[in-house]
């Protein structure tokens, strides 16, 4: 919807004529009309009653380019703003819009995915009006040796944009899993092409289970999703505004100092492993250890029980006693 179509029915609270819409807005009866479906394609319900006119019930299930642009309070990441009904990938769709010329900031955002991808090649599909599809496209200037700490940092921010809309309790499994209630809701995957010096882009893609009801057995103890865990629902618009809101500014921090310095409290405070005994899973062989966090390079910094300090970068870490999915 317009903001400016938008703008008249908060405004009156009432039903507005179409013809008072028309001269509001210098367009036609037809072109109101129109403009009236757009807006119920996006989720906004709108009543239409002859001789009365049209009035905006409810604008919370609305997902489309306008209603996400009116949730954004971004400088630069999601001004140019893609938004589709369907697409195969949001981060594939990223890559031939980058090889098109678009440029750094770019948000795609889909209501549907058919191939969406998840970490080493599983699959993560969407079914519409269930989940936040999307991605990021960045072209930073600093080393590709660095760029990893990005997914870090789009944890941080979804977590951080999730508990902003639903009050629930979002934490981060590290490095980069969303969880509450014990189980996964959001998953991450970040793409790069580069050469040893230089980044050509990153690509940051995002999927949240917001009013997924059922999951595939593989995954059914292990998966949840919004609406499961506070038994409500809420804007995805907001949700996906919010969640790129926070990671602007956590991208600039990040890309000033190039290191997370600045960020690591603030990831700490979100981590459910800070404090807890967790396995880690090493090549050379497994064991346990206290986890206390992550330092500047994203490291998980773990205490084994005979008092040896280890950084933690590649392999995985689990929590023992807490997430069943682990």
């Amino acid at each position: 919807m317009s903001d400016r179509l938008l703008e008249i029915f908060n405004s009156s609270g009432e039903y507005v004529s179409g013809q008072e819409i028309a001269d509001r807005l210098g367009i036609s009866r037809n072109a109101v009309w129109k403009a009236v479906q757009r807006a119920r394609k996006e989720g906004y319900e709108i009543e239409a009653v002859p001789r009365c006119g049209y009035r905006l019930i409810n604008s919370r299930e609305a997902f489309g380019e306008n209603s996400i642009r009116n949730a954004l309070k971004t400088k630069w990441l999601g001004k140019e703003l893609v938004f589709l009904e369907e697409v195969d990938s949001t981060n594939e769709e990223c890559k031939r819009r980058s090889q098109k010329g678009a440029g750094e900031g770019l948000v795609v955002i889909a209501d549907s995915q058919s191939a969406g991808k998840g970490r080493r090649g599983r699959s993560w599909t969407s079914d519409r009006g269930t989940t936040i599809s999307m991605s990021y496209l960045l072209k930073p200037a600093f080393s590709p040796d660095i760029a990893p700490m990005l997914t870090l940092i789009m944890a941080m921010a979804a977590a951080e944009g999730i508990g902003r809309v639903t009050g629930a309790d979002v934490g981060i499994k590290w490095p980069n899993d969303i969880v509450i209630g014990g189980k996964k809701a959001v998953g991450i995957l970040t793409e790069m092409v580069a050469e040893p010096d230089y980044i050509h882009e990153v690509i940051i893609g995002t999927g949240i289970n917001v009013t997924v009801e059922e999951f595939p057995e593989a995954i059914r103890n292990t998966a949840t999703s919004l609406y499961l865990e506070t038994g409500k629902v809420f804007s995805r618009a907001l949700i996906a505004g919010e969640i790129t809101n926070s990671f602007e500014i956590y991208y600039e921090k990040f890309s000033r100092e190039g290191n997370l310095s600045r960020l690591t409290n603030a990831y700490n405070a979100l981590c459910v492993n800070v404090g807890k005994r967790v396995r880690v899973l090493d090549p050379k062989g497994e064991y346990e250890a206290e986890a206390a966090g992550i330092n500047e390079k994203g490291e998980l910094m773990v205490e084994t029980d005979d008092g040896e300090l280890n950084n933690i970068y590649s392999g995985e870490v689990s929590v023992r006693g807490i997430y069943g999915y682990i």
